[in-house]
């Protein structure tokens, strides 16, 4: 028989550790921090996204029941190759405004000791017959090679993976950052496909590995503009305690190309700078993603990267047809990672500080709240780094190299992803206040 005392100290932690975890699962679950309740779950997963839903305005629709976002499809050229863009974010507000995609004024930064970060492209001059109503082609310095075969063989465990290859890989002078000669306005404007067609969407030889579909509009009648198109296949993840939906086009690392299924540009890495987020002459936002966090397809905690693997299908090409892979996404199969800022946030200062260019923070769950699952799904990153910085003994950082724990913050990775919407409430203000000496930026 144990000593009473002894006893007594195991209750006591047995509690402490309930505490912890009831705190923790109150934040995986939306409370905040005036007690009121937050989304938990990911909103609806059929139908057509309202449109009062979007901050890209020029989405023509986003289709929750086939995990789409169908948006306008512009025509350019890169060394004589036809090639096909999207619009997504502007640093200038009355340009975004204009054209109906995310204000981004972090994007006038792009090119701070990066000068291959933002490319520099020109603007065909179309006489009026040629041109009647509709868009300039766009002349570009380079674009992506679609051709590669994308690989995630999951290893004996999932994650790490066991091998790796990226689907998709910038040519020389390519950046999805474009500044058109004549203009300071710096635009996300990624190249999804190349070539007059016909395209493939199924094993993604020319096109982006999250391109769905592809219509190119005929010639438009007298008086009328016929629109171009693209599917993509969105992601899902949270801001300030809501499930938001984004677009992954382009990542800094083939890891991070692999599993977000995106274009390698290695440029991105150098953009100005880790870990600055809201810090002078930053043109990164911060992302906050988690390698071992609970797994499951049915799991409402389930998150992260081993989750992903074992659970999202990440080892398969994404097209229509594969409605496995779409199923499991739709019903939380993604990484849901959590943003920072957010253009509806109602400070401005947070909502102007959104920029698609992510800086990523990554979370390793240790031992310790594995065993005791405490690693529940997060929602807001105020929450997060508050937990970074008062429970290293539940979360630390990792290292990308060697899968080590380390101190947590930035880890040398960029994604390009433009914000979508919100499937339930707008993200308004985060679920809980910046404890002292935490990661928020300065006010």
């Amino acid at each position: 028989m144990r000593p009473i005392g002894t006893l007594r100290a195991a209750a006591v932690a047995a509690v402490t550790l309930a505490v912890i975890a009831a705190a923790i699962a109150s934040q995986a679950l939306g409370g905040s921090k005036d007690g009121s309740p937050s989304a938990a779950g990911l909103g609806p997963l059929t139908g057509l996204l309202p449109r009062d839903h979007l901050t890209e305005e020029s989405a023509i629709q986003v289709d929750l029941s086939n995990e789409t976002v169908r948006l306008p499809l512009y025509k350019g050229s890169a060394n004589g190759q036809t090639v096909w863009f999207v619009l997504l974010d502007a640093s200038d507000q009355g340009i975004a405004h204009d054209l109906g995609v995310n204000y981004a004024p972090k994007l006038g930064n792009i090119g701070i000791n990066c000068p291959e970060c933002v490319q520099t492209v020109t603007l065909d001059s179309p006489t009026p017959d040629q041109n009647k109503f509709g868009q300039a082609v766009v002349n570009f310095q380079g674009a992506p090679d679609f051709s590669p075969t994308r690989v995630a063989q999951p290893g004996p465990t999932g994650f790490p993976l066991a091998s790796f290859q990226a689907g998709a890989v910038a040519g020389p002078g390519y950046s999805p950052f474009i500044r058109i000669a004549g203009s300071p306005t710096v635009y996300s404007a990624p190249i999804v496909a190349t070539g007059d067609g016909p395209f493939d969407v199924d094993h993604h030889t020319n096109t982006g590995d999250r391109v769905l579909g592809v219509h190119i509009a005929g010639p438009s009648p007298p008086g009328q503009f016929a629109e171009s198109w693209v599917d993509l296949l969105f992601v899902k993840g949270f801001d300030a305690g809501q499930p938001i939906i984004y677009i992954s086009t382009d990542a800094g690392q083939p890891l991070t190309a692999v599993l977000e299924r995106s274009t390698l540009v290695p440029a991105l890495d150098k953009a100005a700078y880790n870990g600055g987020d809201d810090f002078l002459g930053s043109a990164r936002e911060r992302l906050f993603g988690f390698i071992n966090g609970q797994t499951g397809a049915d799991n409402k905690q389930a998150q992260g990267f081993v989750h992903l693997i074992q659970d999202g299908h990440a080892s398969e090409d994404a097209s229509a047809s594969n409605t496995a892979l779409i199923d499991a996404l739709r019903n939380g199969g993604d990484l849901l990672n959590v943003f920072g800022d957010f253009p509806t946030l109602t400070d401005p200062r947070h909502a102007q500080a959104y920029s698609p260019l992510w800086d990523a923070q990554l979370g390793l769950w240790t031992d310790k709240a594995v065993k005791a699952g405490l690693n529940t799904r997060q929602i807001d990153e105020v929450q997060v780094f508050n937990l970074a910085a008062t429970r290293p003994d539940l979360l630390t950082g990792v290292d990308p190299a060697t899968g080590q724990p380390a101190p947590y913050g930035s880890v040398g990775v960029d994604i390009n992803c433009a914000v979508i919407g919100f499937t339930d409430k707008a993200p308004t203000a985060n679920l809980a206040e910046p404890v002292p000496n935490s990661q928020f930026p300065p006010r």
